[in-house]
């Protein structure tokens, strides 16, 4: 094993963790990830392409298509506002996230159109990314709009996990659980994801409009009762219905849908960890599945960092501590935040100032919460800094306002749209 560099070698800790962060980031773009999973014109024959797809990272995923399909090819792609980008053959639409909206749902109501009448000869390549949930919101017949907005609403503010909202929301959805893949039938389907959820399930991310649904209607109200939602009656209705059931496994319309992972937490940060390593830092992945509160996961890493930095246990230093996943957020408080600066704000409650320990927490699609703010930076001084300033850091995490902190301090990590999404991000250096 290579000995650790000298500390007059190392790169300060801040350009470090925003290398890192980048990397991760670049990673998991578009265009370097989508090329090598088309199909060749060969293949399609005399078939027709159509593309259709959903996410923060769809429209850059559909730039990347027509960068390297020669033939003909047509289709829609919907993705969050702010995160378009030009193309000439495949139509692109913007709608709201995490909140959808009318444009949203018009979107989807076209999606569903454009794969009406397709002959087994035709692919359609699906391009699926984080955020396609609130992308294509089409509610089951009698459900509004405004049901499915008070739906994932709900939803957001109750803590439960990624996997537990995405099963309420296959239920109430004409597009969700399968159904997409099985109104493109018989035409084949090619679905490409970028993962952004733990364990990379595809039935997880967006919904998994293009791949079965194992979960049922019983399990949806379970999740209802479970966090106490108050849904609309006409909601309740429909989840106690048969027509709430997505399409299950065997289902015969599925038979020719196919999916490939192409980019996932992982990968961005084993190319973390390569950026981390030669700094001179022995880089530690602690999982890329990291659930639960972001207050309670910001405490245990805080525990781990002071081991190492305190005790030289589990890792000796100089090292990088890097994680993914996706916290929750039980929101009690009426501020500004976001899962990962709820993440580091309670880790530097719970540091105490260490002098060497140095962390960023971001999601990696440049949005943490509601705001255009991918996420923050925690220093030694933190703490004293805010306090300094008459900010109480165990006020600000009891309100949820990781946000407002962190803006204070001039720590926010922004990046503007980063065109892909393959979840949060956080890394620790111990020096």
């Amino acid at each position: 094993m290579t000995p650790p560099a000298p500390a007059s070698a190392r790169p300060p800790a801040a350009t470090l963790l925003r290398a890192m962060f980048d990397a991760a980031v670049a990673s998991a773009q578009p265009a370097r990830c989508v090329a090598p999973h088309l199909p060749s014109p060969a293949e399609l024959g005399n078939g027709r392409l159509i593309v259709i797809g959903a996410g923060k990272a769809s429209a850059a995923m559909a730039q990347a298509v027509e960068a390297q399909w020669q033939g003909p090819l047509s289709g829609l792609v919907v993705t969050r506002y702010g995160y378009a980008a030009p193309c000439q053959r495949i139509e692109i639409v913007e709608a709201a996230h995490p909140v959808p909206d009318a444009a949203g749902l018009t979107a989807a109501q076209r999606m569903l159109a454009l794969v009406q009448g397709l002959r087994p000869e035709d692919l359609v390549l699906c391009l699926i990314s984080g955020g396609g949930s609130s992308l294509l919101p089409l509610p089951l017949p009698g459900i509004t709009l405004e049901d499915k907005q008070a739906v994932n609403r709900a939803l957001l503010r109750s803590g439960a996990s990624i996997r537990e909202m995405n099963c309420v929301r296959r239920h109430l959805s004409s597009i969700k659980g399968g159904r997409l893949a099985a109104a493109c039938w018989p035409a084949r389907v090619l679905t490409l994801l970028i993962s952004d959820v733990p364990g990379d399930d595809p039935i997880d991310i967006a919904s998994g409009p293009t791949v079965p649904d194992p979960t049922t209607c019983a399990d949806a109200l379970d999740i209802v009762r479970r966090y106490a939602l108050e849904l609309h009656p006409a909601v309740m209705d429909v989840l106690h219905s048969a027509q709430a059931e997505s399409v299950k496994p065997g289902d015969p319309r599925l038979a020719r849908a196919q999916v490939r992972t192409i980019a996932a937490p992982q990968l961005a940060l084993e190319a973390a960890a390569a950026v981390a390593r030669s700094a001179g830092y022995t880089p530690y992945i602690l999982g890329d599945a990291i659930e639960g509160e972001a207050r309670d996961v910001g405490k245990v890493l805080a525990g781990i960092a002071l081991q190492v930095a305190q005790r030289g246990q589990p890792f000796a230093s100089p090292c990088v501590l890097l994680s993914g996943g996706e916290t929750t957020v039980t929101v009690r408080g009426n501020g500004r935040g976001g899962r990962n600066v709820e993440c580091l704000l309670s880790m530097a409650t719970a540091l105490g100032g260490h002098p060497r320990i140095h962390a960023l927490a971001a999601d990696t699609d440049g949005v943490d919460g509601a705001e255009e703010i991918a996420g923050a930076l925690l220093w030694p001084d933190t703490v004293a800094r805010a306090l300094a300033l008459g900010i109480k850091p165990l006020d600000a995490l009891a309100n949820n306002d990781g946000h407002g902190f962190f803006q204070a301090l001039g720590d926010s990590v922004v990046t503007g749209p980063t065109q892909t999404n393959v979840n949060d991000f956080r890394a620790i250096v111990i020096d």
